[in-house]
This record gives C-alpha cells, structure tokens and sequence, in this order.
C-alpha cells in the first residue's frame, strides 16, 4: 500500500470535517480518469470501520468545478438549449389561438387562454419530481429521458382533432418540458465555482424568458403563412437537434453519484482481494442509511420539505411568481395590443415581442458581469468569504426598471401613443424582469448547491403556477380596466412587493438561511 494511502489512513475527524469544508461540489458519473481507477484508493479516509470516498484532492480533475473552461460551458450551453426550447413551445401557440380556436370552435376566452398557458402548469409540478431524480438517478439521464417525454407529446400536440386532445397533450408535453428548469440550476452548481457562476446562471436563466419572447415571433409568421400544426412540428424538429446534442456532449456532473460510482468500483476490488471488512460510503453519505428506498425517499420528498420548512425558499418563490406571472401575462395580451389598438397583422405584430427580446438580452449581458462583479468585490470585503446576499444589488436595479417599463408600456397603448413607446416599455419590463429572476436564481443556486435542483423546484412551482393563472383573468381584466388602468395595478404591486425585497433578502437573508439544514450543508460543500 502507498505511503499516501497510509497518511490517508491515520487522517482524523478533524482532517475529515476539514476536506468536508474544501471539497468542491458535485461531478460526473461515469467520467472516471486514470487517476479515478480502482488500484488507487489515495481519495479513502478511514474513520474505524468505515471508508469514506472523496475526491482526489481539490485539484482532482474528475470533479466539475476542475474541468476546462471549455467543458463547463459546453455543458452550459447544452443546458441552456433544453432550458430554451420547451419554453418557446410554451408561447409559440399564442398567435395561433384565433387559428384554433375558428377550426375547434372555441368561444370562450379562459379556454383560448389555457390552450397557452396550461403548457405552464406542466411546469410547475414537473421540477417536484424531475429535480430530485436528477439527485438519485444524474443530472444527464432524467434531463434526456424527460425531454423525450415533451418531444413525444409535443408531436402529439400537431395531430390533436379537439380542444381536450390539445390541453391534454400541452399539460403532458409541459410536464416533459419542465425538466431544465431545475436540472438545468443544478449543473451549473456542479460545475461552477461561486465566484464564476454569474454568467453561467445570466446564459441559462435567460433562455426560458427569451425563449417564449422569439416563440410568438416566428409562431405569429407560420400562422399567417401556414397552419398551427406547423407550431409543433417545427419545435419537434429543433428539439430534435439538441437532443442529439445532449446525447453526445451532455456529460454528468452529480458529485455524489460519481463518488458513489467511484466507491463501487473500490467494492469491486476490495470484494476481490476479500479480507476487508470496511463499509465503504461517500462523502455525502456518512451518517445516512444508503439503502435505495431511504435514498429515494428522502430525494422525492426534498422539494416538498424544502418548500414547507424553508422561509426563505417560500420568499424567494413568492417573488419569482409575481415576476414570472407578469411575464406571462404579457405575452397574452401582447397581441391583442397590437392588433386592436395598432392594427398590425400578425406577422408584423409578432415582431414587437422583439422588444422584449432586446430587453432581456441587453439587461441579460449587462447583468452577467455586474452578478459576479458585485460578489467577487462584497466577498474581499467580507474577509474572503461569499455570501448569496452579495447576489442582490442587480436585483434593486431590476425592481426599479419593471414598474417603470409597466407604467409606459400600459399608458402608451391607452393613449393611441406610437408604438415605438410601447415596445421602449416593454424592453423596460424585459430588463427588469430579467435582472430580478437572474438575482433570485443565482442565489438559490449559492445558498443550496449540493440540492439546487429540488430548490429550483420548489421555487419554479409558484413561480409556473403564476404563469398559468394570471393569463387566465388578463382578458377580461384589460377589457374592464383598460391597458393603462390595468397595467398601472400590476406596477403598484411590483412597487409595494418588489422595490423592498432586495433590501430584505441583504438585511435578513443570511439570518433566515442559518436556520437551514439544506443551506448549511450546501455552503460547506460549495466553499462559501
């Protein structure tokens, strides 16, 4: 046996809890290198009995947060594509709706609505599952095998003959879709170290915002050109795409499951050279029962416990749904704006969701570098040690420019106002949007690593249940009140609930997280 082995033998608990505070969060199943092979067991710390795997130092290039930076971002940008494409399904039948409607015969306006936004709801009970399977099974294997599970209905959805086919197959295709909103969070909490983690989470957090910006784009100019069963087939055909993508590129970077693929192979050998008689566990499973039904019982329940039990995962998920749920609220009414207040076919009125394109993308860029800026300099002048706090000056920018952007892209309409005014509001509401949900994902992510995915499910749950229902009451809402009245509510509500929530999270944040057993677990793991 090596002489490293041995000084890894005679380690004690002090040493362990010590690696425990250094260690990097998680890696990549089935990435194993030469160094991962059975023969070198330099990455064991004895505690009596028991054998703990670890990583082979912090350097060990098996670990995610090690990897090239040109691996990080393939992972990234893979993700970010699965995070993109189920969302454009989710607007991209919204100009569509007249369509369907006159072939289905739909005369009510709640059933018009829902034929969007029941996409949603499979968002919002999708992550409660799909992110803790990502904690047991790998992030790669539930992110593929969920997105077969959109393409499948997806399709089904172009072959729909009723109204009832059709929500059925959106609800189904929704729930399938729903996965990279929470996995997607969990790779790059895998991957990225604190401090480079702002623009990764700008990349992925943008794209199911700007996805269903550009769905109602190019689904306004196949409805005028073509028939709404194209909407489907051509979302299958890209989804497609990235999907073989995901096959070939997308690489797996749960730390415990690869610890725990690790830890098998040295069982296999040690059951070889027999006459050992340790219990061999991970870092991340000491002092928990490993047996399958514990483990998949306490990974299917963390998101409702999370949810239940964790006030600062209940603030932060009911200010997403308030941002989430205006979203969705203009991307219904924007093409009644622009078609009964402008007059704008609908291809040409599907091109002032461009705005609001702009507006996350620029707002999106400007944030990327301005979320790490602010930690890196709050964290030197904090001795050294990062907080998720340090994610929240952007967001006071964020809730000053969404009120702003709701006043003037409310009364501009009202007032017949030319509607380059209009579409300057809503790149303002983009902006704000944007800067708020980009804040509020980044600091999920820092506060709770190791289990990001079941928090972003927690949190995506209000959040989606928002983007379901508040389309539902738009109609008629603006059809009583007006653009301007109507819009002018939702900025008093963004002003009383969302101008206070950055100064909140800053002042009692870190307070509210210490009485977190998730969060405190995360923080150690992650180095903060």
């Amino acid at each position: 046996m090596s002489q490293q082995h041995k000084q890894a033998e005679d380690t004690n608990a002090s040493q362990l809890d010590a690696s425990r505070a250094a260690t990097p969060t998680p890696t990549l199943p089935g990435d194993a290198s030469p160094k991962d092979s059975p023969g070198k067991l330099s990455h064991l710390k004895t505690e009596t009995d028991v054998m703990v795997v670890d990583w082979d130092g912090p350097n060990d290039p098996a670990n995610p947060k090690n990897w090239p930076y040109r691996r990080k971002w393939a992972a990234t940008l893979i993700v970010s594509s699965f995070t993109f494409i189920s969302p454009i399904s989710s607007s991209m039948v919204a100009p569509a709706s007249e369509q369907i409607s006159r072939e289905f015969h739909i005369t009510s306006s709640a059933v018009m609505a829902m034929t969007t936004s029941i996409f949603v709801l499979g968002f919002a009970l999708g992550p409660l599952f799909f992110g803790p399977l990502s904690e047991i099974y790998g992030r790669s294997r539930v992110l593929q095998g969920a997105n077969l599970l959109y393409l499948a209905w997806n399709i089904g959805c172009s072959f729909a003959q009723n109204t009832g086919q059709l929500i059925a197959f959106r609800f189904l295709s929704g729930l399938g879709g729903s996965a990279p909103l929470s996995i997607g969070g969990g790779v790059l909490g895998d991957t990225w170290r604190p401090e480079e983690r702002g623009k990764a989470i700008a990349i992925y957090s943008l794209a199911p915002l700007l996805g269903p910006v550009l769905g109602p784009v190019c689904g306004a100019w196949i409805t005028q050109r073509s028939t709404w069963r194209w909407v489907f087939w051509s979302t299958s055909i890209v989804d497609v795409v990235i999907q073989l993508a995901g096959i070939f590129f997308l690489q797996e970077t749960y730390a415990p499951l690869l610890l725990e693929r690790k830890a098998n192979k040295i069982r296999a050998q040690m059951d070889e050279e027999k006459g050992h008689n340790k219990e061999i566990c991970t870092i991340y499973d000491q002092g928990e029962s490993r047996h399958w039904k514990d483990i998949f019982a306490r990974s299917m329940t963390r998101p409702f416990m999370l949810f239940a039990f964790e006030p600062i995962v209940q603030l932060i998920g009911l200010y997403m749904a308030l941002i989430y749920g205006i979203f969705y609220l203009f991307l219904t009414t924007m093409p009644l704006i622009f078609s009964k207040v402008y007059y704008e076919e609908p291809g040409i009125a599907g091109l002032n969701y461009i705005a609001l394109g702009l507006g996350l993308t620029l707002a999106a860029q400007i944030n990327a570098r301005l979320l790490d800026r602010f930690y890196i300099t709050f964290k030197k002048k904090n001795g050294g040690v990062g907080e998720p706090e340090f994610r929240l000056p952007s967001m006071a920018i964020g809730s000053v420019l969404l009120p702003i952007g709701l006043f003037l892209a409310g009364w501009a309409p009202q007032k017949h106002a030319h509607w380059i005014a209009t579409d300057i509001g809503i790149a303002l509401v983009g902006g704000g949007m944007i800067m708020c949900f980009q804040a509020m994902q980044t600091y999920i992510v820092d506060a709770f690593t190791l289990h990001a995915a079941s928090a972003l499910a927690a949190v995506s749950c209000l959040r989606s249940l928002a983007g379901f229902a508040f389309p539902l009451f738009a109609p008629i809402m603006y059809e009583r009140l007006g653009y301007g009245i109507g819009d002018t509510i939702l900025a008093c509500v963004a002003i009383v609930l969302g101008c206070p929530a950055p100064w909140i999270f800053w002042k009692y944040g870190k307070m509210i997280r210490s009485k977190s057993r998730y969060a405190h677990k995360s923080a150690r793991i992650d180095g903060n």
